[in-house]
Formats: C-alpha cells, sequence, structure tokens
C-alpha cells in the first residue's frame, strides 16, 4: 500500500492549474476530508476545503471562482443527502460542468440509491478514498479515462458501473498527516484538535454501520499507526500550532485484548518519552469492556482525563438486540471503575430501540438512576434509528417496520403504545431544551463538567475546585433526577392510560432555573479565579 501511494503521487506531482475541492461538515473537524486534502497536496495538487454549513450562494461562487478539475461531496450523515443534492444541483444550474464524487459511509454502502438520488454526480468513492481520489484527479488532470480505476462506482451511458472494490489502507503511517484547516476547540483558553490513532471497528453492533463499511472492502478490518507516529503528530501540533487537548476519534481506540492492551501501553510509553506529559491531555471513545483498571491507571497518569462509551442499553434484552456482545454488569463496571480512577466519563444511551417494552424502559431508567443518579454526569439518551448499511434496518425492512425514508429513518415498535409515548417524550422533551441543542441542559452540565476535568488537569490547584465540583454535581444529580422522573411518569401514563402528562411549560421553566444556576455557579467560579487561569494560560504558551 505505501508503494501503490508512492506511485500516486510521482504520478500526480507537478501542481496543475485547476484545483480540487472538497465539501463537507467542517465544525467538529473532519479528519477524512483533511487526509484526503494531503493526500493530494502531497502528489502537488492544489486543494480548497469548503464548509457545507456555508451559505449555498458562498459555496457556489467559490466554486465558480475555482474553476475545479473535481469537486468531491463528504456525507457524514444519510441525513443530509437531500441538502448535497440541492447543491450539486444548484451548481451544475450555474454552469459547474467538471467531475462530481461523493464519499462517505452512506454513498459508500448504498452507492446505487445515492447516484439514484443526485443523478447530477458522476461516481461514488468507496469506503477509504484517499488513493482512489487520488488515481482519478490525476487521470482527469491528464486528460486519462478514469473509468476502471479500483473503489469506484460510477455512471456509464443508462447504467450504474461498481469497479472492483479496492483494498483498506494497510499501513495508515504511509499517508501524510491530515490537514486541518479548521480552527481549534477552545476550552478555557487551551486549544483542542481531533487525531486518530485507528481505523476500523472490531465489533459486530447491528445499530452501528462502521463496521459494516470496514468489512464490505477487502482488508484487515482494525490498522493501528505505531505509537511512536501518534506521539510525533501530537508533538508537531503541540509544538507549531499550541495544541494541549487532543480528541481522539478513533471509532474504538485500540484497547481490548491483548495486542491492543500492548498497544495502549507502547503509546503511554512514547508520551512519558516525549515530554508531553504534564503538558497536554487526551480524549478517547471506548468500550466498556475495554475499561481495565491497571491500563487506565497508566493512561491516567499520561494525560487521559474523559473518556466516552457506548453503553446503549441497560438491560440484557436491549444489549442483545443491539448485538453489543456485552452484560449490563459489565457497563455498570466500568462506569465504576472510572469514577474511583477519577476519569470522568461521558456515554451514549438508546432508551427505546426495535425490542424495547413499557419494562424494558424502566429497566433503562434504573440503570441510569444507578450510574449518573450520583451527579457524576449529565444523563442523555436517544431512540435507536435504522441507518442504512446497518443489520438492524435490513431486519427491520425485512420484517415489515421499517417506515420513513432515507432522511428520517423510522420503525413500529412492536407495542403501539410505546410510539404514542416516544411522541409524548419526545416533545416534551423538545419544548424543555433537555437533551438536544447547544442552550440544552445536558449539554450545558456536560460542557461545564468538561471545563473542569480541564482545569483540574493543566491548571494550578485552586483551592474551591472541590466546592465547585460539588455544586456541579448536585446540580446535575437534580436535573438528571427529574428527567428520570418524568420519563418514568410519562411511560406509566401510557403504559397504563391513566394519568395526565407532565406540563412542558412548566418543565422548561426548571429546566431554565436549572441553567441560571448553571452559569452563575460556573461564572462565579471562573471570576474569583481568573488572575490564577490568565496566568496559566500565559506561562504555559511561553
Amino acid at each position: 500500500m505505501a508503494t501503490e501511494l508512492r506511485t500516486a503521487a510521482v504520478a500526480g506531482s507537478g501542481a496543475q492549474a485547476r484545483p480540487v475541492i472538497l465539501v463537507g461538515f467542517q465544525a467538529q473537524g473532519n479528519l477524512g476530508l483533511g487526509y484526503l486534502s494531503s493526500t493530494l497536496r502531497r502528489a502537488g495538487y492544489c486543494v480548497e476545503l469548503l464548509d457545507i454549513e456555508l451559505p449555498p450562494d458562498d459555496i457556489v461562487a467559490a466554486i465558480r471562482r475555482a474553476d475545479p478539475i473535481l469537486v468531491g461531496f463528504s456525507l457524514i450523515f444519510q441525513f443530509y443527502i437531500r441538502r448535497y443534492g440541492d447543491l450539486i444541483r444548484t451548481l451544475r444550474a450555474h454552469g459547474v460542468d467538471c467531475h462530481f464524487t461523493m464519499g462517505g459511509h452512506y454513498p459508500s454502502l448504498s452507492s446505487r440509491q445515492t447516484l439514484t438520488t443526485v443523478p447530477e454526480l458522476d461516481s461514488v468513492v468507496r469506503f477509504e478514498g484517499e488513493i482512489t481520489l487520488l488515481e482519478m484527479v490525476a487521470a482527469l488532470a491528464e486528460g486519462r479515462d478514469w473509468t476502471g480505476i479500483p473503489g469506484l462506482i460510477h455512471r456509464r451511458g443508462g447504467d450504474i458501473v461498481a469497479n472492483a472494490a479496492r483494498p483498506l489502507v494497510e499501513d495508515l503511517d504511509s499517508l501524510p498527516y491530515p490537514e486541518r484547516s479548521f480552527a481549534p476547540e477552545i476550552v478555557l483558553g487551551h486549544k483542542a484538535l481531533p487525531i486518530l490513532a485507528s481505523r476500523g471497528c472490531a465489533r459486530t453492533c447491528s445499530f452501528c454501520s462502521i463496521h459494516t463499511f470496514y468489512r464490505t472492502a477487502p482488508g484487515k478490518v482494525v490498522r493501528t499507526r505505531r505509537p511512536a507516529e501518534v506521539v510525533q503528530e501530537m508533538q508537531l501540533l503541540h509544538r507549531e500550532r499550541g495544541i494541549t487537548i487532543f480528541l481522539f476519534q478513533d471509532d474504538d481506540f485500540p484497547l481490548f485484548g491483548k495486542k491492543w492492551r500492548a498497544w495502549a501501553h507502547a503509546f503511554v510509553d512514547e508520551l512519558h518519552r516525549s515530554g508531553l506529559v504534564g503538558r497536554m491531555i487526551w480524549k478517547i471513545s471506548c468500550r466498556a469492556d475495554a475499561v481495565d483498571a491497571e491500563l487506565f491507571v497508566r493512561m491516567r497518569d499520561a494525560g487521559l482525563y474523559i473518556v466516552y462509551m457506548g453503553l446503549e442499553s441497560g438491560t440484557e434484552e436491549g444489549l442483545v438486540t443491539l448485538n453489543k456482545g456485552i452484560t449490563v454488569a459489565q457497563n455498570r463496571l466500568a462506569v465504576q471503575t472510572l469514577k474511583q480512577l477519577g476519569i470522568m466519563f461521558e456515554f451514549g444511551f438508546m432508551l427505546l430501540d426495535p425490542s424495547s417494552t413499557f419494562e424494558s424502559v424502566h429497566g433503562n431508567v434504573a440503570f441510569l438512576r444507578d450510574i449518573v443518579g450520583d451527579g457524576s454526569a449529565a444523563a442523555t439518551f436517544c431512540k435507536m434509528l435504522p441507518y442504512d448499511g446497518t443489520p438492524i434496518k435490513d431486519a427491520l425492512e425485512q420484517s415489515g417496520r421499517l417506515k420513513g425514508d432515507v432522511c428520517a429513518p423510522d420503525y413500529d415498535f412492536l407495542d403501539p403504545r410505546l410510539d404514542a409515548f416516544y411522541q409524548a417524550l419526545a416533545r416534551i422533551v423538545d419544548v424543555t431544551g433537555w437533551i438536544h441543542g447547544h442552550r440544552a441542559l445536558t449539554p450545558q452540565l456536560n460542557w461545564a463538567w468538561n471545563e473542569l476535568a480541564v482545569i483540574r488537569q493543566l491548571f494550578p490547584r485552586l483551592p474551591d475546585t472541590d466546592a465547585y465540583e460539588a455544586a456541579l454535581r448536585n446540580l446535575t444529580r437534580e436535573s438528571n433526577d427529574l428527567l428520570f422522573t418524568v420519563v418514568e411518569n410519562v411511560a406509566t401514563i401510557f403504559a397504563t392510560g391513566k394519568g395526565c402528562e407532565p406540563d412542558p411549560q412548566a418543565l422548561r421553566r426548571q429546566c431554565d432555573m436549572a441553567l441560571s444556576r448553571l452559569l452563575h455557579e460556573r461564572n462565579a467560579f471562573m471570576a474569583r479565579h481568573q488572575t490564577v487561569l490568565l496566568r496559566a494560560l500565559q506561562q504555559a504558551a511561553a
């Protein structure tokens, strides 16, 4: 694979006049586009990245002005396929006639549907696209036929032709570091950027398209970078861009099993050798069954400050439906271990899935009370959605329960009373702004916890930090308890047909009051210590 990259780079060397434009979401740091861009740039091509969230007129104007040889669209979430389609049709209507291609999970797994939904597209780049896109740009630049390039699905007359799938990148360290043209996230003056240590996921959760994406292409499903290469990239970002918070975007950070635990220990060793320990912190996502106390002590002492886990369900039946390959006891143990080690955590959770019953809803709430009833993290949950390319979506379709469309996939519950329950609960939560949205209470609480973790790791010891944490914990505990009570009461109402729904406006007022208290506590704490915090930032930057 490294040879293939070098060969493609030689073929494309010598920058050409017409650039390549890549369009996608940039707000959270799109490393996928970053790797595509840096691979093209290394071969001598000019690349411009555009944020899909820019006004459409601005995107159209930028693309017309650049007169690119190719525009590539990165579609992360299938819900936005029509939004991309509208933009692409507008570009064609304004005379942009270059090659249009699209990549991402949904286009890779539903290529024909993508080309049918957006007929103005010329091709789809399937799976990992660095080499495929590079070869296609080289062919277009040199006026050669590109239609036989592996990894493409494209149009030929009225037909859609699927070329042979290209193997996944075998050696991730053969790729250049990704371009990060987006601004870092700022947490109390400290800069945060995403980074990758691996690609792929060995698990087979039924609701997730990630493992399907990697298993459909030839090649090894999970590949890790060399620990020294990851740390070298961290050193570079720390030195050149002042990054002190690293957000690992691995689908499943390499921890589980003897081989990956050895990788993690080697990574920690490299961090200590680099001199970064004490000057930066990092966050990972992993499964609960990978949380090992001995390993996580070493990781914590090397800067690990927050762990995100996809717990997903608090019932054995739900975990089986979701094919998590884990138990409720393992989920509980992971949370307990992180609490004991003083590592903050965040989690994903599905209150409802296709197998849900009112009994499982109450069981899930009981589990949430168990793990965050103490206010250690803000409660969050959602309904499982059937994404394209997932086994659970296929099963729902076969059973006749799938409904909605690609932008709003949905399903019927086995008990129709649950449909009414979820609609009512979603309405109440949306009205109160509890879980979803930037100004919602749960995200604001979790952001405050994130700030506190950064303060404890990267700033001098502040005398009343424990008191502030106690206040934050109390606010989180009260919010969680109220939310759990609402879910339990609404579930009971729809299960029994008795009782009245809670008043959304009254709950809205309670949420607003809790948010006001949170902001008061947070701002007062920051104001008391602003001199110390600012001095610490200045010293760190010196």
